[in-house]
């Protein structure tokens, strides 16, 4: 690594850090006043906030880093423009593009890098603040839940459910087993599709098989187009569940879309997730690239101030864009790929518009 590699990088990464610490400590405070409500209501103890915090560090850090690297990127260029550096670095003979070169590279790391904590440590984080919220805090039965299935338990009834749809007010795949008081399999019924309608779920096409505890011999046999029955559980109380796919890396969602299609289930939001995992780390490498023409074209005009407020305007943009393109994938309104890499592609290639337009 050349010196003047050295004395850029040193620049960028001191900005950076203090960028990424601004930012992390801004999106952990509006959390924390989001939560503590809940925290409070159901008096939890501080070393649950204290672990929620710990885990929720490196999610929040993945959320914030394109925009600190956005700062940090036209913050190094701007600062070198402000005290003329730039100036006696490219009268040396030396390009632009050799002295933006390990910003790029750097922006391309810290890809690689939200590559790998997106398939391994997030989903980590995220079981455990789930569980937290959920288990910990709120007091609910835990819903255990594999890839590809949910699992909960009400009094001598075990629940399988193939597939949620919370928001739609759908349960499809159910399955119910219910057991006697010593834990033999007396009943089961089996449905393709719940609704819930007017405070209770109707089971379509619901098949019930009875069973002799002691034999465990079929006994009875009953299938009903509809039946309306009684559970504790709302739709809401699968929102838990339906998140669970924050918990999921590229390869596991893969896996998962890939079982569902084969059982004619319905994995376009899945497919969305599995898109995304992808795109957004690609969002450090875009950011950079936009950051450095912005302070480029400002010069000497390039201030830290100008940086911040450029740096949350473009994330507003950004971020608001690809929530909007992400909704369009769950609706089918666009395909899965448009939908998570859109944004991404688009402020990529403004970027290097800019920097084919800015001035050697």
């Amino acid at each position: 690594m050349t010196l003047l590699n050295r004395y850029i990088l040193s620049i960028f990464y001191r900005l950076l850090l203090l960028s990424l610490t601004a930012f992390v400590g801004i999106f952990l405070l509006i959390d924390f006043f989001e939560r503590i409500d809940d925290f409070l209501e159901h008096g939890a103890r501080g070393s649950l906030y204290f672990l929620y915090l710990i885990n929720n560090i490196p999610i929040a850090t993945l959320q914030v880093i394109p925009l600190a690297i956005l700062l940090a990127a036209f913050g190094t260029i701007g600062g070198l423009a402000r005290s003329n550096e730039l100036t006696a670095i490219r009268s040396g003979g030396i390009s632009i593009w050799r002295i933006i070169s390990p910003l790029i590279r750097a922006a391309v790391l810290f890809t690689l890098i939200s590559l790998a904590a997106n398939e391994y440590l997030i989903p980590l984080n995220q079981k455990n603040i789930n569980y937290i919220k959920r288990v910990e805090v709120q007091g609910k039965a835990e819903i255990f839940q594999k890839s590809d299935d949910i699992w909960f338990r009400e009094g001598n009834r075990i629940f399988n459910i193939r597939l949620s749809r919370p928001e739609e007010g759908l349960l499809k795949g159910v399955t119910i087993f219910e057991f006697d008081d010593i834990f033999r399999l007396v009943e089961r019924k089996d449905s393709p599709r719940a609704r819930f309608l007017n405070g209770s779920w109707l089971f379509e096409n619901l098949a019930v098989r009875r069973f002799d505890p002691e034999s465990g011999m079929i006994v009875d046999s009953q299938t009903f187009p509809e039946t309306e029955l009684q559970l504790t559980k709302k739709p809401e109380d699968f929102i838990e569940t339906q998140h669970k796919t924050e918990q999921m890396g590229f390869f596991e969602l893969r896996s998962l879309i890939r079982q569902l299609q084969s059982e004619g289930y319905d994995a376009r939001r899945y497919k969305v997730d599995m898109q995304s995992r992808l795109a957004q780390p690609f969002a450090c490498l875009a950011m950079a690239l936009l950051g450095i023409p912005f302070a480029l074209r400002k010069g000497r005009g390039a201030s830290l101030a100008l940086g911040v407020t450029l740096s949350v305007a473009i994330g507003i943009v950004f971020y608001i864009l690809q929530a909007m393109l992400m909704a369009l994938g769950y609706s089918s309104i666009i395909p899965p790929f448009a939908a998570a890499w859109s944004a991404v592609l688009l402020f990529t290639m403004l970027a290097l518009w800019l920097l084919l337009s800015a001035r050697d």
